[in-house]
């Protein structure tokens, strides 16, 4: 009988961050664009392990490329860093913290904005219960 129980708590582990994950098209309808404040966008939202972050736009004029505070606060890429480009880039926020995110095109991070900075939260199934 505790096996049982112990193989039902354990599916429901599995499962449940899946379930509670949500999708966070970046800039909502604008997508991943120049002149739009993603900091704005961000402010509000709560982002937890698990979640996605979905980066749309015309594959070919940006790209989202994953980077860190210093490399963000100078919009430039780190050597040896690779773009997403796909035109539907789908980031899963693996572990909580401060995450940093620039299009590397020439010129659109430093005067176009696009760059986005969010602080992922840890999974709401894996935050310790009140006593």
């Amino acid at each position: 009988m505790a096996s049982s129980q112990f193989f039902i708590l354990a599916i429901v582990a599995i499962l449940v961050p899946s379930i509670l994950a949500k999708e966070f098209v970046v800039g909502d309808q604008k997508g991943w664009t120049i002149n739009f404040d993603y900091q704005d966008w961000a402010i509000g939202k709560e982002f937890h392990v698990g979640d996605k972050l979905v980066f749309k736009y015309p594959k070919g004029v940006h790209n989202v490329l994953a980077v860190n505070g210093s490399s963000f606060q100078k919009c430039v890429a780190p050597a040896g860093t690779q773009p997403l480009t796909s035109g539907n880039d789908v980031i899963t926020l693996a572990t909580p913290g401060i995450k940093w995110y620039i299009c590397s095109v020439p010129n659109h991070c430093q005067v176009g904005n696009q760059r986005l900075i969010i602080i992922v939260e840890p999974s709401p199934a894996s935050a310790p219960s009140p006593n």
